[in-house]
């Protein structure tokens, strides 16, 4: 139980951070105020989400796909309700999960590479953390993409 309590905390915790970066993004590129609370709550679902899948063991990158996915089936019903383009909620609601401690750790290898010289060990995480941002960020766009293209795949392009 004690457990239990603990990670419903750091869940809570997780998801209410979650919604301050999907909100920012989403004011920065003028989405309507109305909207302001639908990408709060995406960004808040699919970034606890995300913890959830880790926390039960799934890699980072599946996390992260298949939260995305699931965000973007929510936007897509959103999108449909309220008569405004997907990627209004999506893509807001996915930017707390973009990997920026991963390639800031790729950056800071490369940097160290660059002026002390080449060794084994910076060479590993430039590489484990390079590859790693690669991944995530394949895993958002796959992910948001996957419910258009399973909805929308019968329609056709012209």
């Amino acid at each position: 139980m004690d457990n239990f309590l603990n990670v419903l905390s750091l869940f809570l915790i997780d998801a209410w951070f979650a919604w301050i970066p999907a909100v920012g993004f989403a004011m920065v590129f003028n989405v309507p105020r109305k909207m302001l609370i639908y990408c709060a709550i995406g960004g808040s679902f699919a970034h606890s989400f995300r913890f959830l899948l880790m926390h039960f063991g799934m890699p980072i990158e599946w996390s992260t796909f298949l939260a995305s996915a699931c965000m973007g089936f929510v936007g897509l019903y959103w999108s449909r309700k309220y008569l405004i383009p997907r990627p209004v909620f999506t893509v807001a609601s996915v930017i707390p999960m973009i990997p920026g401690s991963f390639a800031f750790n790729a950056m800071i290898g490369l940097m160290e590479i660059n002026t002390g010289g080449y060794s084994l060990e910076l060479m590993q995480i430039v590489m484990e953390n390079g590859l790693r941002t690669l991944f995530i960020l394949t895993a958002l766009s796959f992910g948001l993409a996957l419910p258009s293209i399973l909805i929308y795949r019968g329609r056709p392009i012209v």
